[in-house]
């Protein structure tokens, strides 16, 4: 499900088809701007999305995947919405991070708003703690912040990776007990690459957690077994 927004959907993005080596159907939540999902908080907006997910379901999609991390919200309300699982954020991942890193290691969340992002979108992803991470915003980062957040129409990639790399490397300094990153924007992993090979850090994103959920629900024969 993805959100009703003006600007370019480049490779990587969750937006963009060619980002997957398998087959997706998308629907768009035309109330969910933006703003109201980001700024707004707008809790009225779990019906549209549950009524979406509902229609995915009809039409016979395998599992739901959100297209911005900010759907964190609503995990729970479409999640018992519907009878296939539903991975509306990649914050999801976090609990799971945090079991195969060792304690005294830390999460680095990036993410477009960091003011933005409060201990309800935390806690619909199952973490109820948020020590042990670190967030760095995207907002001040001028063409993220245009392109993105004000919905100028346009996009440059190569500005834009720089920023981000640049919002990684400085986080991943400040922070030396690191042990990995989530890119909470699905907007950010066309750039997770060049994020890791700046930083040297595995890094999760909303493609990772979509290539995880498809697996397990399109399993395959492992020939030669038999």
């Amino acid at each position: 499900m993805i959100l009703n927004a003006s600007y370019p959907c480049i490779p990587g993005n969750v937006g963009n088809a060619t980002s997957f080596p398998f087959p997706v159907r998308y629907k768009e939540v035309s109330e969910a701007s933006i703003h109201r999902l980001i700024n707004e908080k707008d809790r009225a907006l779990a019906e549209p999305f549950v009524n979406g997910a509902r229609e995915l379901e009809a039409e016979g999609v395998r599992a739901i995947a959100g297209a911005c991390g900010f759907m964190a919200l609503f995990q729970r309300e479409i999640a018992e919405a519907v009878q296939i699982p539903v991975c509306m954020s990649s914050l999801l991942q976090i609990p799971f991070i945090r079991q195969i890193l060792p304690r005294k290691k830390k999460i680095g969340i990036l993410t477009a708003n960091a003011g933005a992002l409060t201990d309800d979108h935390f806690a619909a992803v199952g973490v109820e703690d948020r020590s042990g991470l670190v967030i760095q915003g995207l907002e001040e980062s001028k063409e993220f912040r245009e392109a993105v957040l004000e919905e100028k129409g346009t996009l440059d990639s190569d500005v834009m990776q720089q920023e981000v790399v640049e919002a990684a490397k400085k986080m991943s300094a400040s922070n030396p007990e690191i042990g990995s990153i989530v890119l909470e924007c699905s907007d950010l992993p066309p750039f997770a690459y060049a994020v890791q090979q700046a930083v040297s850090l595995p890094v999760f994103d909303f493609i990772t957690m979509i290539k995880h959920l498809q697996t397990a629900v399109v399993q395959h024969p492992y020939h030669g077994y038999m």
